[in-house]
């Protein structure tokens, strides 16, 4: 009894979460008669078919990709380093370092967004607000749940593995690359679609920095007082499905790299 208690609250909290998504997906096929997505008045495919049918959308889910993939490179690469270092090396200011790296993550949002655009502002004559201040802002708080992500697979690491390596003769090049890496592989991924999200999802600190560039939620944002047309959900849509697959992917990727590593073992 207590079990199917149990199960059944989890299926009613799952529920709870996803509803605003599925209502979400739901208005997506929407065929509103005004302005305004709100109200069911119809099923169509055409949102869909005409979904940068809206002025400036396109420009604003380009601009979002192409932040949100760089930044998600950059700060996976930085990050793990970072990781790299706190963990395995002994060094002046690790300490420091390793409490510098979680203030981004407790910060609020409008203080650092304020703070980064005060930064800015004191170098605009070296770069102007835009696409790369927006950039560097999003790097600026993915590493730190990068460096998170990854420090915590490197805790549990077994570095028998690479000592083994070693002693058969590879040296610390090559063990990182065929050990060390694939074995951090997938806690990179997930830490990189857990900033990819991140990013293409930011509002407040994108839009203290942003100048007149637009990303999606700055879009969202300024539409959405003369009108809210049911590409956006569309888009909205299409980004959550393409997430859940890619985190699918990834949850696949580790089951089968336990797998091998079980075998090998």
């Amino acid at each position: 009894m207590k079990r199917h208690a149990l199960t059944a609250y989890a299926l009613l909290v799952v529920a709870y979460l996803m509803l605003p998504i599925a209502v979400v997906i739901m208005f997506s096929f929407n065929a509103p008669k005004g302005r305004f997505n709100f109200v069911w008045q119809g099923f169509t495919l055409d949102n869909w078919i005409n979904w940068d049918a809206v002025l400036g959308l396109r420009d604003a889910v380009v601009t979002s990709l192409q932040i949100g993939f760089l930044a998600t490179v950059v700060a996976t690469a930085l990050g793990t380093l970072i990781a790299l270092a706190i963990v395995r090396h002994h060094f002046v200011g690790r300490g420091t370092t390793n409490v510098l790296v979680f203030l981004p993550m407790s910060t609020p949002e409008i203080v650092l967004g304020a703070s980064l655009l005060t930064l800015f502002l004191n170098t605009t004559a070296v770069l102007e607000l835009g696409f790369w201040t927006i950039f560097i802002a999003h790097v600026m708080f993915i590493i730190s749940f990068v460096v998170v992500t990854v420090k915590a697979r490197l805790i549990g690491f077994d570095r028998h593995l690479e000592e083994a390596a070693m002693d058969l003769g590879a040296n610390e090049l090559t063990t990182f690359r065929k050990v060390t890496l694939p074995l951090i592989a997938p806690a990179m991924l997930a830490a990189a679609l857990l900033g990819f999200a991140l990013s293409i999802d930011d509002f407040v600190i994108t839009y203290f920095n942003a100048g007149s560039e637009q990303t999606f939620p700055v879009f969202v944002w300024g539409i959405a007082r003369v009108a809210v047309p049911p590409q956006v959900n569309v888009v909205a849509s299409a980004i959550f499905i393409v997430a859940i697959a890619l985190a699918l992917a990834n949850v696949l990727w580790q089951y089968r790299s336990a797998k091998r590593t079980q075998g090998a073992t």
